[in-house]
């Protein structure tokens, strides 16, 4: 099959973007500048420039002061400093992941909220040959996991209530909660245990246990989880596993500065 040939819209988008970049990267570079640099600067037609400062403006990226000179504001620092918590958090919680999965020998995840879902920032595969496909990146629902119901169970309730009104339920297996009361309800149970069970509601024949890391504000900025196939787990261990999870990410948490 031959390659998709690029259409206009493509091209036109792929230029808006690399124009932005260039604008940014600039402007991150001379601290404020007019126009007339900005144009030298970027190679770019002064009606263009306007175009896209505007915009810039409008979004509250860049500001304008009375000289007519241009500057990034903070809110792109504020987008790095997020990226920079991740990635700081996925750092240090990398060992613990790795040593609890070499003590239960199964998978574990650990999942941060990015548009009312989960996204896997760290896997660490089981040692059993008939394992659970996943992988970094990969999305999951949060109404319907163990790492989303440890993360929703961290949401005021007015937090809870715009996430509701922004998803569908769809189930996933027979044992997916359907309504927003049962899950709240659920939610409940997790904020008293500490832990959030995911009883094949995402993936038949699949049982997740999750807990909650915390940032040094105390806020959950993630969830760690362990994957079990049914036949491998014995429900009279789940509490005595729910415990070693606990006490991963409670060390975790303390290694990111949370003191409880």
């Amino acid at each position: 099959m031959g390659k998709a040939k690029e259409t206009t819209e493509d091209k036109n988008l792929m230029n808006g973007v690399v124009r932005t970049m260039t604008i940014l990267e600039v402007l991150a570079h001379s601290g404020s500048t007019n126009l007339e640099n900005l144009s030298k600067e970027t190679n770019l037609p002064k009606a263009t420039l306007l175009r896209f400062l505007s915009s810039f403006i409008s979004l509250g990226y860049v500001s304008r002061d009375d000289a007519d000179c241009y500057s990034l504001t903070l809110r792109l620092f504020s987008i790095g400093s997020k990226a920079l918590k991740h990635v700081d958090m996925i750092t240090k919680a990398q060992p613990f992941a790795k040593a609890l999965c070499e003590e239960l020998g199964e998978t574990v995840h650990v999942g941060i909220e990015e548009d009312n879902k989960a996204v896997y920032v760290i896997k660490r595969e089981s040692s059993y040959t008939l394992r659970m496909y996943s992988r970094v990146g990969k999305t999951i629902p949060l109404y319907c996991t163990a790492i989303g119901k440890i993360l929703l169970a961290s949401k005021s309730d007015a937090e809870l209530k715009r996430y509701f009104n922004s998803v569908s339920l769809i189930p996933f297996t027979e044992k997916t909660l359907r309504t927003k009361d049962a899950i709240i309800k659920e939610l409940e149970v997790v904020r008293e245990q500490g832990y959030a069970i995911d009883n094949e509601e995402h993936e038949e024949s699949t049982i997740c246990i999750a807990s909650g890391i915390k940032d040094h504000t105390g806020k959950v900025v993630a969830g760690l989880s362990v994957s079990f196939p049914v036949f491998r787990l014995e429900k009279s261990e789940i509490e005595n596993i729910a415990k070693k999870i606990m006490k991963t990410t409670s060390d975790i948490s303390e290694i990111l500065g949370y003191l409880p």
